[in-house]
């Protein structure tokens, strides 16, 4: 759910960046630490235990179905099928958004929905990568393109190896593998103004020529970008459908709706002891002014105070733990000032 992509469980360092990472998250699918019984009596280390699981458990964002996940999802999958039999020119899409929207969650949920059922569909096929997942380097070159798709494979890169040396071993060993779908992340990175910029989409639009799959990008206001100007710019326009990415509004009852409903998927996973159910949901007009309906902001507010509920042994979440909570930069700027709740945190239960 946030912009932040999800981490392997026995390896929180593991980026999905690489073959390894990427598996490991598709296959994660951690159960929440089970509610104890009224009464349940625990050791100090049964407790201390079950308390590191809960935080871990929190830490973790959950994964709610939003509007542009579902469009992502649905619309993805069509481009899969639609390019099954072209031989160029196969349509993609672009995610487009402000920070903390769900660009990134959006993708790489399309790209964990496809493996599993290519997975399902070929449980005995062995070695086989459907799904890539890289994201563009600040000021990328073509050589650091071809390089981010040659690290999520693992090929070894000399030092004298050329552009051209590197973008034919992933495209030969991409064509092996199967691999239908390639998610880029950090599109905006790539500035057409720019002459390596210019030469890094160049390098990109010829992957999706060589690479029989799928293209699936996602970047920060893709639309305003130098991405569509000029002539290159016109031939991303003419092969990418864009998805844009929003955050939730709040200003008539269906928005309200769809807010409330996402709150209540976040508040329906806490695993507090002490909460009250819909006291979030409650507060559903103060989350999405202290948060501007963007669900990574959401996310991260919820997820440090469930943190702090279970630190400070209060076991629930209140506003005044809330307000507490600094956000991000882009959130806090647009907040109106006013008195900070002078919030003091409890010693750690015992």
């Amino acid at each position: 759910m946030s912009e932040a992509p999800p981490q392997d469980i026995a390896n929180p360092q593991m980026s999905l960046t690489t073959k390894e990472g990427w598996r490991a998250f598709v296959d994660e699918n951690p159960d929440p630490p089970p509610s104890l019984p009224s009464g349940t009596v625990l050791d100090e280390g049964e407790r201390e235990s079950y308390r590191e699981a809960r935080i871990d458990y929190h830490t973790r964002s959950v994964i709610v179905n939003t509007p542009t996940i579902r469009g992502v999802v649905t619309t993805g999958r069509k481009r899969i099928v639609l390019n099954r039999h072209q031989v160029s020119a196969r349509r993609g899409l672009i995610v487009s958004g402000s920070a903390g929207t769900g660009k990134t969650t959006a993708i790489t949920q399309l790209g964990k929905n496809v493996e599993q059922i290519t997975r399902r569909r070929s449980p005995n096929a062995v070695g086989g990568l459907p799904v890539v997942f890289v994201t563009v380097p600040p000021a990328a070159t073509p050589k650091m393109l071809a390089g981010e798709f040659a690290r999520f494979l693992g090929i070894p890169l000399e030092h004298r190896m050329s552009q051209v040396q590197i973008t034919n071993a992933v495209c030969d060993l991409l064509g092996k593998l199967g691999t239908t779908l390639v998610l880029v992340d950090e599109i905006h990175n790539l500035d057409l103004t720019t002459r390596n910029g210019a030469e890094a989409s160049d390098q990109l639009k010829y992957l999706s020529e060589r690479i029989a799959a799928t293209f699936v990008l996602a970047g920060l206001d893709v639309e305003t970008s130098s991405l569509f100007q000029g002539t290159r710019g016109q031939q991303i326009a003419g092969r990418y459908t864009v998805i844009p990415s929003r955050p939730f509004g709040h200003k008539n009852r269906a928005d309200k709706e769809s807010w409330q409903a996402l709150v209540v998927t976040m508040e329906d996973s806490l695993r507090l002891h002490a909460h009250r159910p819909g006291t979030l949901v409650a507060m559903a007009d103060y989350l999405h002014e202290r948060t501007g309906g963007l669900i990574g902001s959401l996310s991260q507010l919820i997820r440090e105070a469930a943190v702090d509920a279970i630190d400070s042994g209060t076991e629930k979440i209140t506003k005044r733990m809330l307000d507490e909570i600094e956000l991000d930069h882009a959130v806090q700027k647009t907040r109106p000032d006013r008195p900070r709740a002078k919030y003091a945190r409890r010693p750690k239960a015992a």
